[in-house]
C-alpha cells in the first residue's frame, strides 16, 4: 500500500531522509513535500516543494498523510513530535533498503535507519530513533526513544541506550554499557563504562566534561 509521507524539518538531515525514501521507491512512499517553520513556501529542496509550517496539517491535502522528522538533534525531534502527536498525525517508519537485519529486530514508529547499517538479533529500536549512516547494532542492544547516532557509531551486545541519547560519529562501546536518558557521547569516543544521564562524554576512554540539569531538554 502506498503511503504519502511528509518530512519535517527542511535541513541537512531532511534531504538524508528524502534520499532514503528515494532508495525505497514509490510502490511504497509518495513523498509530498517538506514542512518547515522556516523556510519559504514553495522552496523546492531536490525538486520536492516545501508545504508550508505546521498550519499545513490543517488543509484537505494533509488527509492520510503520514510524517517523519528528519531533525537530527533529539531534544528538538522529540518537540516537534508532541506537536504532530496533539494534531493526530501518523508517524511513518523509514528504513532503507540496503541494511543488513536479523528478522528478530524490532523497530518503532517515526524511526529513521540510514543506508549501511547493520542490525544483529533481538534488537529492540524505539520510536522517533534515527540510526545515521554505517551504524552498527549488536544483539540484545535497547535503543530507546528519540535516541540519534550519527554515521559510523558501533554500538555492541547488551548495549542500552536510554531516551534522547545522541552519540556522536564514530564512537564505540564495549559490552552491556548503558548511556543515561539525554546524554551525548562525543565523535570518536571510547565508552568502557556507564555513563549517567544529562551528561556529555568524550574521549577514549570517554569521560564525563559536562553535566546539565534534569529535564534541560525540555526548555
Amino acid at each position: 500500500m502506498l503511503t504519502k509521507v511528509v518530512i519535517i524539518g527542511a535541513g541537512g538531515f531532511a534531504r538524508e531522509v528524502q534520499d532514503v525514501i528515494r532508495n525505497i521507491g514509490e510502490t511504497r512512499f509518495y513523498l509530498v513535500g517538506f514542512v518547515d517553520d522556516f523556510v519559504e513556501v514553495g522552496t523546492s529542496i531536490n525538486g520536492v516543494p516545501v508545504l508550508g509550517d505546521f498550519s499545513w496539517f490543517k488543509t484537505p491535502e494533509a488527509r492520510g498523510v503520514s510524517a517523519v522528522v528528519g531533525v537530527g538533534a533529539p531534544e528538538v525531534r522529540r518537540k516537534l513530535v508532541l506537536r504532530l502527536q496533539e494534531m493526530g498525525v501518523p508517524f511513518a517508519t523509514i528504513v532503507d533498503p540496503s541494511i543488513i537485519a536479523s528478522p528478530f529486530v524490532t523497530i518503532g514508529h517515526g524511526t529513521v535507519i540510514c543506508p549501511g547499517v547493520i542490525l544483529t538479533n533481538n534488537i529492540t529500536i524505539g520510536n522517533h530513533v534515527h540510526l545515521n549512516l554505517g551504524s552498527t547494532v549488536g544483539h540484545d542492544a535497547v535503543i530507546e526513544d528519540f535516541t540519534t547516532t550519527a554515521p559510523g557509531v558501533h554500538i555492541n551486545g547488551h548495549n542500552y541506550l536510554k531516551e534522547g541519547a545522541y552519540i556522536g560519529t564514530g564512537a564505540n562501546f564495549n559490552e552491556g554499557i548503558t548511556v543515561g536518558e539525554w546524554s551525548v557521547i562525543g565523535s570518536g569516543a571510547s565508552v568502557v563504562r556507564d555513563i549517567p544521564a544529562n551528561v556529555t562524554a568524550v574521549g577514549c576512554p570517554a569521560k564525563v566534561i559536562k553535566t546539565r540539569e534534569k529535564g534541560w531538554y525540555l526548555s
